[in-house]
């Protein structure tokens, strides 16, 4: 098979740059634990990934025919994905904004970083905790600050109904408790 078949540019290594949207003028908030895992993962990347797959390609590459080397041919592939996410962390820590919701610890008001428990009309209660986009996972019951239920949730306090948007139509929503992280403990 010839070379131009299988030979990839680097304009496919920016395929997945493409930033998850941010309201107009919005920023990238996040807490300072999830962009705490961001650096953490960037250095990791960078120190420890980065050299042993490098290693590996150049090792690869002195074993000769490059054309049929599965070690060469995966390691450059590999090294384009560890890149191209060394590239997009170090984006989003560019414009990421830091707020530490223990700064709203026994407020009753939802801010970025609360922990929510609401109610629908038919009273099933459900809780969510409120993170940034880059932190936010939906199996630890975790949504973006930038999501449906989180714009609805988002100023109203304790008691509070407010018009959930979704795509089945407009939900009340009860806000039933309001709860923040404990403080970092400095040392």
């Amino acid at each position: 098979m010839s070379k131009a078949f299988n030979k990839e540019t680097d304009s496919d290594d920016d395929d997945d740059l493409s930033l998850p949207p941010l309201p107009a003028g919005g920023k990238n908030y996040i807490t300072p634990q999830g962009y705490a895992r961001i650096k953490a993962e960037l250095l990791d990347l960078i120190d420890n990934e980065r050299p042993k797959m490098v290693e590996v390609v150049h090792w690869a590459a002195s074993n000769g025919d490059r054309s049929e080397n599965g070690d060469y041919h995966y390691g450059k592939k590999r090294l384009r994905e560890i890149d191209r996410r060394i590239r997009f962390l170090t984006k989003r820590m560019e414009i990421a904004e830091i707020s530490d919701p223990s700064v709203h610890r026994g407020s009753d008001q939802v801010f970025f970083g609360a922990t929510v428990t609401y109610a629908d009309e038919q009273g099933a209660e459900q809780t969510v905790t409120i993170l940034g986009i880059d932190e936010a996972e939906s199996a630890l019951n975790q949504v973006s600050w930038i999501s449906p239920v989180a714009r609805a949730l988002l100023k109203a306090r304790v008691g509070d109904e407010v018009k959930l948007l979704t795509p089945a139509g407009a939900r009340d929503i009860e806000v039933l408790k309001v709860l923040y992280p404990q403080p970092a403990v400095q040392h």
